[in-house]
């Protein structure tokens, strides 16, 4: 081994705790990276494979009714390869020991030949038998949840017949990856099904004969899609057609894209956060080095070893502490990326969901982590690579001492000699302190950036699901249906109020921006009436159960005329009040309309369009008609409502708060606070390795000046008091910092939540500032501990050997 080498193993030992509490944050960055990119490639490679096996089709076309022979205009359309016309039909399903209604879907078969596109992945059992009209197969997500397997039996109902089925298989679909029932945002495996039956026996439910009422289109590499969508709508329009769309707006495929996205964007901005952390850190430790083993430099260069290998022997230092933190980082990343696929495995339901660690993606957290580090160290490599050798032989200038500007103000004579002494030692390296301040401060931005979700998640559930939705049961009906409804629901048992809505499919274009999404027509509350000047409460029949708010959660007025967008929705489409949108309506007459934006309102889950129920008739041309209700009931009847309504051939789908609160917890806010778990363990390691870090550096550079003080007859406790008292200033002065810098890391970090789908806001608690400061607390009185034994181990006879 060579001399250098020798002092590379030499110098690490002696810095082994400064040193694996570098490699702890390295290992925090590292495993951040590994997990993330690691999950991503996984979904990303599982996801591709499965939509070529399976023949995921690239357009789909929902509509009213169309005879068969529409098909062939739609092949006919320049850049379609394959058309796979089927029927749909909405049903309601009974599961023994289940008491809760249970809504779903059932999508026809091929009787022959088997499906083309969109292939149902049997994962047991078989195929149903085309010429049986009573098997199915069922979704795994939905058996999953009861228990069901191939053999055992069904009750549904389609179309008002109750029939009875035998499950031939359990099934995944390429466009049923993640499971999501109309309507709804957050899947409900329990309460929506997905079956697919021959055919012959769904089109004798439905009344289809010899017509679908779904396309599947599979495109040429070429294609051009928004063209073939085009000519889609103008094949379909006289049959009812509700727009075609690609696969950028088919749920389930949207869904895991986004999640895909917020994936990608975690695997580049926790990793640069805590490897930028690392390099500061490195560098403050090498810059510290150099000036403790100046005499080394120089003994070193008077031998004759060139600057570009004493650089080359701090850079190895260096990137061996690297090395150590990207090996921790690989194992612990691995461990949490095959915990984040077991986790995403459970909503997003692949036949095989395999965690593979690419060596790409090692050789790249290395080269990241050696780059930052590089970097981080660059100057004080340089530093000790130009220092003269004759400078470096003598010892630094004695630091010059003075009363600090507290003494000159006359509180020194406050301060005990001891606490003096600490804030002139403060006071005399001010670059060194603020380093060690700004250290200490990014330990604590860390640990807010790592749980400050936890505050955002509780708003979204406080806003959302306590001041914007207050019913208890929500109806949705199988196409719209006579305004009269609400009088039968009310009628119901239990029902004290009821609020009707009208829900259609549009789409919004601004001069630059189109998006596809739901115009929601809700009837006016009393602060709407009283605004337009119209009649008394009468004239007010909604506004209670299912109110529009502001971002300070303040009632938003239902405008007259006019349209209201979420606040998302409004910069999506870059328009303010008193912009104009078109609103292209995706079905009956499909009547398009330039709509003035009234204003926006705040929500955080979907991205949706408001105005009055009336308004919305008007647009529609057609009279008093919803497509929805939501119900207040008294406590304890909800069941009974839910039963009452599950019996009924025109309600689609029932559903509560309640269960919405539940999805909503079980999916987006399990991932997400699976995830912040990770961070917030790896934000306190990170804490903890730079406060230690610090109070150990130190250390090691008033060692003999500690060791002289109890020479000189101060006692231990008084000569650790100096140096824990400049720490504790240190830390009480990086809170207020670590505060300010979280803050603004957390404004950054919450536009990666700024989706279509779900929205985080940047929601900071006491509590969060709180656990942060505790966190940096503990690790300080931890670090204070190790420092103080060894305080008081110091070799004064080492001391008195000090050269001149």
């Amino acid at each position: 081994m060579a001399t250098l080498d020798r002092k590379v193993v030499r110098d690490l030992w002696a810095l082994r705790g400064q040193a694996l509490a570098i490699a702890a944050v390295i290992m925090s960055g590292v495993a951040t990276f590994v997990m993330c990119r690691t999950t991503l490639e996984s979904l990303r490679a599982t996801r591709d494979a499965f939509y070529r096996e399976q023949r995921f089709a690239h357009v789909f076309c929902a509509l009213e009714r169309a005879p068969l022979a529409e098909v062939e205009r739609l092949r006919a359309i320049p850049g379609v390869v394959e058309v796979e016309a089927r029927v749909h039909a909405a049903l309601d399903l009974e599961v023994e020991g289940f008491d809760e209604p249970i809504a779903g879907e059932v999508r026809s078969l091929p009787d022959a030949g088997g499906p083309r596109l969109d292939v149902p992945y049997v994962l047991r059992g078989r195929p149903p038998d085309p010429t049986r009209r009573d098997e199915a197969l069922v979704g795994d997500a939905f058996a999953g949840a009861h228990g069901l397997e191939p053999g055992d039996a069904l009750t549904v109902v389609l179309e008002g017949r109750r029939q009875r089925l035998r499950i031939a298989g359990v099934a995944i679909g390429p466009d049923t990856v993640f499971q999501l029932g109309p309507g709804t945002l957050f899947p409900d495996f329990a309460r929506y099904a997905v079956l697919w039956m021959p055919r012959g026996a769904v089109e004798a439910a439905a009344g289809k004969q010899g017509a679908f009422d779904f396309a599947a289109l599979r495109l040429a590499p070429d294609a051009d899609e928004p063209e073939v969508i085009a000519r889609a709508d103008a094949v379909l329009d006289r049959w009812g057609g509700f727009g075609a769309h690609g696969r950028a707006d088919q749920l389930s495929h949207r869904y895991l894209s986004e999640e895909l996205k917020q994936l990608a964007a975690m695997a580049r901005i926790f990793p640069a956060i805590f490897l930028g952390v690392a390099a500061f850190l490195l560098h403050v430790v090498t810059a510290r080095l150099v000036a403790t083993q100046r005499d080394q430099i120089a003994t070193l260069k008077a031998f004759g070893y060139r600057d570009r290998e004493v650089a080359a022997h701090y850079l190895k230092l260096v990137l061996l502490v690297v090395a150590l933190g990207v090996a921790l980082g690989v194992a612990l990343g691995g461990w949490m990326g095959r915990g984040m696929i077991s986790m995403y495995q459970d909503y997003y339901r692949f036949p095989r969901l395999v965690w593979v660690l690419d060596p790409g993606v090692v050789a790249a957290s290395a080269a990241i982590s050696a780059l930052a580090a590089s970097l981080g160290t660059l100057l004080a490599i340089r530093r000790a690579a130009a220092l003269a050798p004759a400078e470096a032989m003598r010892p630094e200038a004695p630091a010059r001492f003075a009363p600090t500007w507290l003494e000159r103000a006359g509180l020194g004579r406050l301060l005990s000699p001891v606490g003096r002494m600490t804030l002139r030692n403060l006071a005399r390296r001010p670059w060194k302190t603020t380093l060690s301040v700004a250290g200490t401060a990014m330990a604590g931005a860390v640990v807010i950036v790592g749980t400050f979700s936890w505050d955002g998640i509780r708003h979204v559930i406080d806003h959302q699901f306590g001041l914007a939705q207050r019913d208890d049961v929500s109806v949705g009906f199988v196409g719209p249906v006579s305004d009269r409804a609400r009088h039968e629901l009310g009628g119901l048992p239990g029902v004290r109020r009821v609020e009707v809505h009208r829900t259609v499919a549009v789409r919004l274009r601004s001069t630059s921006r189109t998006y596809r999404t739901a115009l929601v027509g809700l009837e006016p509350g009393p602060a709407d009436v009283a605004a337009a000047g119209e009649g008394g409460p009468a004239a007010a029949p909604g506004g209670r159960l299912r109110r529009l708010l502001d971002a300070e959660g303040r009632p938003r007025t239902l405008p007259a005329e006019g349209v209201l967008l979420t606040d998302w929705l409004a910069r999506h489409l870059d328009v303010r009040p008193g912009d104009r949108v078109t609103v292209e309506v995706l079905e009956g007459r499909r009547r398009v309309r330039a709509l003035e934006v009234a204003g926006e309102v705040s929500e955080y889950l979907g991205a949706q369009a408001y105005l009055r129920l009336d308004a919305l008739g008007r647009l529609l041309g057609e009279g008093p008609a919803i497509s929805g209700a939501w119900l207040a009931v008294d406590d304890g009847l909800v069941p009974g409502v839910w039963r009452a309504l599950d019996r009924r051939p025109r309600v689609a789908g029932v559903s509560s708060a309640r269960v919405v609160l539940r999805s909503f917890q079980e999916t987006m806010v399990k991932q997400m606070l699976t995830f912040v778990l990770f961070n917030t363990l790896l934000a306190s390691t990170i804490a903890f390795g730079v406060v230690y870090n610090d109070a150990r550096l130190a250390l090691s550079e008033r060692g003999r000046e500690l060791a002289s003080l109890r020479v000189l007859g101060l006692t231990r406790a008084e000569v650790s008091a100096v140096l824990l008292g400049e720490q504790a200033v240190i830390v009480l002065l990086a809170l207020p910092a670590s505060w300010a810098l979280g803050w603004g890391l957390c404004a950054s970090l919450v536009q990666v939540w700024q989706l279509d789908i779900f929205r985080m806001p940047l929601v900071l608690s006491a509590r969060t500032f709180a656990f942060a400061s505790a966190v940096v607390v503990a690790a300080a009185v931890v670090s204070a501990l190790v420092v103080r034994r060894r305080v008081d181990q110091l070799d004064l006879i080492a001391v008195l050997k000090t050269r001149e």
